[in-house]
């Protein structure tokens, strides 16, 4: 599907990025733009991974320039940059709303006036019930995008625009685990918000995996989410210890700014639209006008349905939990 295309992965330095980065490399991909406002970033996979089908882009989100620059002739977008760290975002609400909400709206331009024909929004279970900057700025760029799905569906515009929502990938930059990890290794005690609190978990390659679901399988204004296990965060702490031997203490400090005790990642109103596709849920935007007086078509009584959260999916127990973690063996050995 990516053969002789070009492929812009805006973000491209972070985790998921530097991911599919590693996976559209062994396809027979024409280009892969990484696009992002970091330049040792930037050097740095520049130095790990030399393929010359990889063009390196400083730009930023933000400017709207510079995402009309970098989408001439691109074919696929895949959106990742963001600001993404939840106490950071509370204390400088508008830089998220910059990065994550008109910037978003930037790439969504610029890629439909270069005439992208498709884009992946990636957004986090955050956006869901969303009580803190993070959340809310992603539940505006998930509107956002699914708006401008609508707008092109109305003007039968050759594209199409997904959203993905992930759980928290599992040793991703900035994370719960390489935090832990850090801590155990300078013998340090490790230092939890609430031991109940619950996260989804999910891989890498897991995110990556959804990505290209929602781009194979998804319908224009289609939000993608992977059902995933999840553990309370006492459980992670004392799974690295018993992966790792050590026996570091453990001290609870209370929930940061703008965090929940349990995330969701689809809401009880979603639950009511969403198509079960065993490993996913598939969610239909309403691309209905405003005019809903035109439309004959019934949808159907509200029937409520749980929200699907992470108490209230398969919850991993300590042992289970060091299992999935030693899989990423790969990951963990380059974060000590």
């Amino acid at each position: 599907m990516f053969t002789k295309k070009i492929v812009l992965i805006s973000g491209g330095t972070g985790s998921f990025g530097t991911q599919m980065l590693k996976s559209l490399i062994n396809t027979k991909v024409k280009e892969v733009r990484i696009f992002s406002r970091d330049e040792k970033k930037q050097d740095d996979l520049r130095r790990s991974i030399t393929d010359k089908r990889v063009n390196y882009i400083i730009g930023d989100v933000r400017d709207y320039r510079s995402t009309l620059s970098c989408t001439q002739n691109v074919d696929f977008v895949f959106q990742a940059a963001a600001l993404k760290q939840v106490p950071t975002c509370e204390f400088f609400p508008l830089e998220a709303y910059k990065t994550n909400v008109i910037g978003t709206s930037n790439i969504i331009d610029a890629s439909i006036h270069n005439k992208v024909k498709k884009i992946v929004i990636l957004s986090t279970d955050k956006a869901v019930y969303p009580i803190n900057a993070m959340g809310i700025s992603k539940a505006m760029m998930e509107k956002v995008a699914i708006s401008k799905a609508r707008e092109i569906s109305f003007k039968k515009i050759n594209c199409s625009i997904c959203v993905t929502r992930y759980g928290n990938v599992m040793l991703s930059r900035g994370s719960l685990i390489p935090f832990l990890i850090g801590k155990i290794f300078k013998n340090e005690e490790l230092t939890l918000t609430d031991p109940s609190m619950t996260r989804f978990l999910m891989s890498l390659e897991d995110s990556v995996s959804l990505v290209k679901e929602a781009f194979v399988n998804g319908k224009n204004g289609d939000t993608y989410i992977q059902k995933s296990p999840a553990a309370t965060i006492d459980n992670i702490a004392k799974a690295l210890l018993i992966i790792f031997n050590k026996k570091n203490k453990i001290r609870i400090i209370g929930p940061r700014h703008g965090e929940k005790l349990h995330e969701s990642l689809c809401t009880s109103e979603e639950m009511t639209q969403a198509i079960d596709q065993k490993k996913y849920y598939r969610i239909p935007a309403d691309l209905r006008n405003i005019n809903y007086d035109i439309h004959n078509k019934k949808r159907g009584l509200f029937i409520p349905k749980e929200a699907y959260s992470s108490n209230n999916t398969k919850i991993l127990n300590l042992n289970e939990l060091v299992n999935l973690l030693k899989k990423q063996n790969d990951v963990l050995e380059r974060l000590i």
